[in-house]
């Protein structure tokens, strides 16, 4: 599945709509903890979180996350979000806990 396949699924609102959405979502991964998620976090992750900060983007680029899913109605920063819109970074958001997103990804990547 792609980013823009997963944003079609209609489970999650669009925050902002980065220039990778042809990438493939390989697997959720959750974790809020940034320096695990740097270190852990598998290239191709749709990454579900609560953390919606400039860290965020860089942990996500770093990691080559699919894109970030803000879960529990997280909400990014406005320096973040703008630099997400210069880099191009997807963000997807949801008001379901982190586990609950997650696993709406994992079945549809499992289906």
């Amino acid at each position: 599945m792609t980013v823009s396949e997963l944003i079609q699924k209609g489970d999650f609102k669009v925050v902002n709509e980065g220039i990778n959405l042809n990438e493939s979502v390989l697997t959720p991964f959750c974790c809020d903890l940034l320096s695990i998620a740097m270190g852990r976090m598998p290239a191709g992750a749709a990454w579900v979180t609560v953390m919606g900060n400039i860290n965020t983007l860089a942990v996500a680029t770093l990691t080559e996350a699919a894109c970030i899913v803000l879960a529990e109605g997280s909400n990014i920063d406005e320096a973040a979000k703008s630099k997400a819109k210069e880099k191009g970074i997807t963000i997807l958001k949801t008001e379901l806990p982190i586990f609950d997103a997650a696993l709406i990804i994992y079945r549809y990547l499992h289906a």
